[in-house]
């Protein structure tokens, strides 16, 4: 396919997607759906423009949709505002954690029951189909960095921690496949792919986004330097945290999370306050970049309008291209009935069985800890881990099967959630508005 062909399929859809964004937002449609329709459109099971085997482009597709979630997590750790050292931060902790791992080992034991998998391939199953999606999940992601819902914190903040700290259970499924070195009686798994990658990671991360955050803020206020380019901000800082800690041989998504939620907690280290709109503010004629990018009140509010709205449409390019290939890539994948009974048990029993383990005793309504068991959404980290898998050599009849069950969980994902999040999220606005009164 030319050049031009390409040009003009990208233009189509972007174009149609800004005239027509207002009306989505009417109707009980998402945009991955209809990425996902556009996909199949164009794949082989329609006009076959686009042909991404998973197999054959396995490659190309891991690097694509490990920059998407490169750049949704630094997106969703801009997001949240919230001091560490706020009680809200133990619901998505004890969700990436502990209902992660809880997820993992149920569809471990449904693997093995139902598909007859060895332990290994039933693990990194179970690691692929685990994480929560930071990008198809906006919908219920908090408003603003200072929003303090239960629900959506948790979601936010649990997807932005999974991405990351699902990796060590891939290394174990391939370590007990033969493909990775867990070590003498595991050592080397549990004290490098776990303990040192998923703390390093943080910390190095953590550590590159306090401090190019200060910096930046430093010479802005203090000598009126490094203005703009905020773009390049952005980018530098993910790919900074990222090429630093997979040197360090910890994992990059973790350290580009740990480096966004860094970067957004500067201004409470500097004792800045919030920057209010201009629009509420009433000086709109009166907006002058220069003066609130170097101002010591201002500076880190207008950085991080910056940086964070960048990132964001960033992040819906992200969601075109990976849902569009996910679409395409459907003719590709067969299943047998055994998989169909996995979906249905991931949807209705595992996440739900998980977030409710996970979350005994939290300070949760039944209404948000049920919301929460729903909106397990699968999609972007899971297509990376299924392409990185495959990269590293899985056995072909392991390599059909799970690309198959991935890829019919994220669309399923993608259609029930996209469908019932508007009614469901219109619904809990409404019972918190009359609790409120």
């Amino acid at each position: 396919m030319t050049f031009a062909i390409w040009s003009l399929i990208i233009g189509v859809l972007l174009i149609a997607i800004v005239l027509s964004g207002t009306l989505l937002k009417r109707l009980p449609l998402s945009t991955a759906m209809l990425y996902l329709v556009a996909g199949l459109i164009l794949g082989p099971a329609g006009w076959a423009i686009l042909s991404p085997h998973p197999v054959d482009h396995s490659a190309i597709l891991e690097g694509v949709a490990e920059v998407s979630v490169l750049i949704s997590l630094f997106t969703v750790g801009l997001k949240l505002g919230l001091p560490l050292s706020n009680r809200h931060w133990l619901l998505p902790l004890r969700l990436a954690f502990v209902s992660m791992t809880l997820t993992i080992a149920l569809i471990t034991a449904i693997g093995m029951i139902l598909l007859d998998l060895p332990l290994g391939a039933a693990i990194l199953l179970g690691a692929i189909l685990a994480p929560t999606d930071p990008v198809l999940a906006s919908a219920v992601q908090v408003d603003s960095s200072g929003d303090r819902d239960r629900l959506r914190f948790s979601l936010t903040a649990e997807g932005g921690l999974n991405d990351g700290a699902a990796f060590p259970f891939v290394m174990l499924g391939l370590g007990l496949l033969g493909l990775h070195d867990l070590g003498t009686g595991g050592w080397r798994w549990l004290v490098v792919d776990l303990i040192w990658a998923t703390a390093g990671g943080l910390l190095i991360g953590g550590t590159l986004g306090a401090l190019i955050g200060r910096l930046v803020i430093y010479l802005r206020t203090r000598h009126h330097e490094s203005i703009g380019l905020d773009e390049f901000l952005s980018l530098g800082l993910i790919a900074l945290a990222y090429g630093s800690s997979v040197l360090a041989h910890t994992y990059g998504f973790l350290a580009v999370f740990a480096a966004g939620l860094a970067l957004q907690r500067v201004k409470e280290q500097s004792g800045m306050i919030h920057m209010p709109s201009l629009q509420q503010s009433g000086h709109q004629a009166e907006y002058e970049p220069a003066h609130h990018a170097t101002h010591a009140d201002h500076a880190h509010a207008y950085m991080m309008q910056e940086v964070r709205g960048f990132n964001e449409q960033l992040e819906r390019v992200a969601e075109l291209v990976v849902v569009l290939m996910v679409g395409a890539m459907l003719p590709f994948t067969q299943l047998p009935a055994s998989a169909w009974a996995l979906l249905l048990l991931l949807f209705v029993v595992v996440r739900p069985v998980s977030v409710w383990l996970g979350l005994i005793g939290a300070p949760v309504s039944r209404d948000q800890g049920a919301m929460i068991g729903w909106f397990g959404i699968r999609g972007i980290g899971s297509i990376y881990y299924l392409m990185y898998t495959i990269h590293q050599g899985l056995a072909p009849p392991l390599v059909e099967l799970i690309v198959g069950i991935t890829l019919a969980a994220v669309t399923v994902s993608i259609v029930l959630h996209g469908i019932s999040v508007g009614p469901i999220m219109h619904y809990y606005r409404k019972r918190r508005e009359s609790q409120k009164t």
